[in-house]
């Protein structure tokens, strides 16, 4: 951030009293302006052995496949903003909805939530953001062109949990290393 939004004048990095993190703070207005992760909504949507997978088209990764996802809008609770970017991805509309993983990307400062659903009647076609859907199996996904780790991840995940049958919560962060371009993952459970 460079200037404030409340008054225009230029903004300040600093720790502010009371505070111990620095904060974008106006010099004019006294304006303390905090910037917090972005929260990702997406789902994993089943419909007869098949999960449901939509091949980006827009950037970042655009023509990659992930799953539907995209970031919570203000005013909006997590599960509305699950099924507002399966219907805007997929044109999909989720039932059974249940929380599966939640990931923290500490290096892009963002939280992934990532439900469990059905894909209601097996219907899906592509949204606005998608240049193409389909349900796949385990065996037919194409991992090399998954766009983004946190959904390799939990896919891979997924699909391990449900050879046996059983599912559990996740609960992790997915760390990227700049000195040798590395992506770690710590888990929780």
């Amino acid at each position: 951030m460079k200037f404030c939004s409340q008054c225009s004048a230029h903004l300040d990095l600093r720790i502010p009293a009371g505070d111990n993190l620095p904060r974008y703070i106006c010099d004019t207005c006294n304006t303390i302006h905090y910037t917090n992760p972005k929260i990702v909504a997406g789902c994993i949507l089943e419909w007869k052995e098949r999960v449901l997978l939509c091949r980006r088209g827009i950037e970042p990764r655009r023509g990659l496949w992930t799953l539907p996802a995209g970031f919570m809008e203000d005013g909006e609770s997590i599960i509305t903003a699950v099924e507002r970017e399966a219907l805007e991805e997929a044109n999909a509309v989720c039932e059974d909805l249940r929380l599966y993983s939640l990931y923290s990307l500490i290096h892009v400062s963002q939280v992934y939530l990532i439900f469990r659903g059905k894909l209601k009647d097996g219907y899906a076609s592509p949204g606005s953001e998608s240049l193409e859907v389909k349900l796949y199996t385990e065996d037919e996904v194409p991992w090399q062109q998954i766009a983004f780790t946190v959904v390799y991840e939990t896919l891979s995940q997924y699909f391990s949990e449900r050879r046996n049958r059983t599912f559990y919560n996740h609960l992790g962060d997915i760390l990227h290393d700049e000195s040798d371009c590395a992506i770690r993952i710590r888990r929780y459970y």
